[in-house]
């Protein structure tokens, strides 16, 4: 049985998958995240989340590509790119596959010191530019994440700690598509880290357990532990207070207007900047890059 304290419940395994398959259902409603016959974009790591979430789609009867983005962080990034390309290969999927080094010449770590940013902003920066471009280059719908309830919680918490309205205004399970973007979803919003995790092991899938050695000491898995403990002093805590916000906070802040309208395009990308080289590309140049060659091969369909 897999006990469920902040539902008040009990499932057995097949119940308990049966539980996910609906948790997504609701949330692709709720939020309008995709319509059928509309082709999705997974962004994978690897990780249970996004093999999840991947999953789960196909499971529903979604039209969905995954795309991995390897990063160049030491053994890391080669044992999680394994595991994306073993779950599309084994079950016959298309899993496109971008090498950051291979492709555009620099990797996390040396960018990062380049560009005098913490890893996991430069990591960060990275894959939203990718993701965001083969979305749009592949004529995608929508582009999924495998952000969880546990994500979106941890992150409201720190905006809200440090009241940063403009990142608050943004914090929803959907954002809409603008010019140069794609629509971006995350359907795993109802469900924890522990529940993606169980699915996993309940649907035999094999996915990347390991943290990453460049999260150490984010602040993002700090907030994380604290909320940990107030949800095991009162479960439920997580899912009231990201569902409270997105219910009476949200629609305060959020920003009237089309996201990219004041911005202008990327001289060197053409994808939307705030200045006349988009931030990417700033972070390739200081890194001693390139921006050659960087379409995704694709793998694991058979």
């Amino acid at each position: 049985m897999i006990d469920l304290r902040r539902h008040n419940s009990n499932f057995c395994p097949d119940h308990f998958v049966k539980f996910c398959r609906d948790q997504v259902a609701r949330a692709i409603d709720e939020f309008e995240m995709i319509q059928p016959g509309q082709r999705a974009l997974v962004a994978v790591s690897g990780g249970k989340d996004s093999l999840a979430v991947w999953d789960l789609l196909l499971e529903s009867g979604y039209e969905a590509d995954g795309l991995y983005v390897g990063l160049g962080i030491a053994d890391y990034s080669d044992t999680s790119g394994e595991f994306a390309q073993r779950f599309a290969r084994d079950r016959g999927l298309r899993l496109q596959v971008l090498d950051v080094p291979e492709s555009y010449g620099y990797d996390i770590p040396s960018g990062a010191r380049a560009a005098r940013r913490v890893p996991c902003s430069a990591c960060g920066l990275t894959k939203r530019h990718l993701f965001d471009q083969a979305a749009i280059d592949g004529g995608y719908d929508v582009l999924v994440t495998g952000h969880n309830l546990d994500d979106e919680a941890a992150v409201l918490f720190g905006n809200v700690l440090r009241w940063q309205t403009e990142y608050l205004a943004r914090q929803h399970p959907v954002l809409p598509e603008g010019d140069g973007f794609p629509k971006k979803v995350k359907p795993l919003v109802r469900l924890s880290e522990r529940e993606t995790a169980a699915y996993c092991v309940l649907r035999g899938i094999d996915y990347m357990v390991e943290e990453c050695p460049m999260a150490v000491g984010n602040r993002h898995l700090g907030y994380k532990e604290a909320l940990n403990e107030i949800e095991l002093a009162s479960p439920g805590t997580k899912a009231a207070f990201y569902f409270g916000f997105l219910q009476r906070g949200a629609e305060l802040l959020r920003v009237d207007g089309d996201r990219a309208a004041e911005l202008g395009v990327c001289e060197r990308c053409g994808s939307p900047a705030g200045a006349a080289i988009c931030a990417f590309c700033r972070l390739v140049e200081r890194a001693g890059g390139h921006t050659m060659d960087s379409r995704p091969v694709e793998t694991g369909r058979q």
